[in-house]
């Protein structure tokens, strides 16, 4: 594992060491595992006062935060943002020798880029273009006429069917699908008729795919997503959806043909869309909603039907009343001398 003083790594990150700059790192672990040696971070009080009285030999922070055992810190804007910027320099990604396995199957009309690492049991289907520093680990599966830019990355047994388009940098995990067939399906004499898909998926430049995610191809046109976007495991996006720039879709997410999901949308885990919605920019929808409605920009939403935020609160509020309100109906049909069915308990 690399090794850093706290005076290089404060650079690297435009922070401040408040201590001995030259104090050497070793790694870097959560407070309550770190040994002599390792940075470890904190973002709050109470976090910083577990990482003071650590092992750790300094300590990651933002604010106006003091030492009472004589740790160095490194004193950065957001501690968050420079942890995400710490992990890569103590945990490299694995290095991937240019080349192709001797057990790959790669079609003689491919274009390789001479940088690219084509890994054991791979398949490369005919006019495949291959970008430079590109990664199939093992086990992927290429379709004919795809294209991979520049420093992607696909996981062990990724699968992009026919013409499935990558832009730079963008990474999927294990298990996941780009490009099977849409759902596409007509009711004919008795019986349901298959609408040939023939699209294809666009994926723009560092788009992060997790594992087992199925992103099908449009019927016509393009399934897209967009730049910046990243996307959970086990999420269903249908053909011809489309979804803007830096979105984040959290597990389990279900969106339906023909959708449009615009840029800085964050769609919680487990939410259902239905098809031909038009969702804004930077919407939230709560996680378990049911989207039935188009959602204008900058919206809250939530509920099954999902419904702006303030309402569904309101709507929630109300059910929990309902049984002190029963009661209190039942007594007065008493008092009222009434007939009165039994309050729920």
């Amino acid at each position: 594992m690399p090794t850093f003083t706290t005076g290089q790594l404060a650079e690297k990150l435009g922070g401040q060491v408040i201590g001995d700059p030259g104090v050497s790192l070793t790694g870097f672990a959560p407070a309550d595992s770190a040994k002599a040696g390792e940075l470890t971070f904190a973002e709050n009080e109470t976090y910083f006062a577990r990482a003071d009285q650590s092992a750790a030999a300094a300590v990651l922070v933002a604010g106006d935060f003091t030492s009472t055992n004589g740790k160095t810190l490194i004193r950065v804007a957001n501690a968050r943002v420079a942890f995400a910027q710490v992990l890569p320099l103590f945990f490299p990604e694995p290095v991937f020798a240019p080349g192709v396995h001797l057990s790959a199957v790669v079609a003689a009309s491919a274009q390789l880029d001479p940088t690219a690492h084509i890994g054991p049991h791979c398949v490369v289907g005919e006019r495949v273009k291959i970008g430079p520093g590109v990664v199939l680990q093992a086990g992927n599966f290429v379709g004919d006429d795809s294209v991979l830019g520049e420093g992607s990355r696909l996981f062990p047994n990724v699968t992009l069917y026919t013409r499935s388009v990558l832009g730079r940098r963008v990474r999927i995990h294990s298990g996941t699908v780009v490009g099977a067939d849409g759902f596409g399906y007509v009711f004919d004499q008795g019986q349901h008729r298959k609408v040939p898909q023939v699209g294809s998926v666009i994926i723009h430049d560092d788009v992060e795919i997790g594992s087992n995610v199925t992103i099908d191809r449009a019927a016509l046109g393009a399934t897209v997503i967009g730049k910046g976007t990243k996307i959970d495991n086990l999420v269903q996006i249908a053909h011809n959806v489309t979804i803007g720039e830096h979105c984040i879709i959290v597990a389990q997410v279900g969106i339906a043909g023909s959708t449009k999901i615009g840029s800085y949308t964050t769609i919680a885990g487990q939410v259902g869309i239905t098809g031909h919605l038009r969702i804004g920019d930077k919407v939230t929808i709560a996680a378990q909603s049911g989207v039935m409605n188009h959602i204008p920009e900058g919206q809250k939403w939530m509920g099954s039907p999902a419904q702006p935020d303030r309402v569904a609160k309101r709507q929630l509020l109300a059910v929990e009343r309902l049984p002190e309100l029963l009661r209190r109906v039942s007594e007065l049909e008493k008092k009222l001398g009434g007939a009165a069915e039994p309050a729920p308990e």
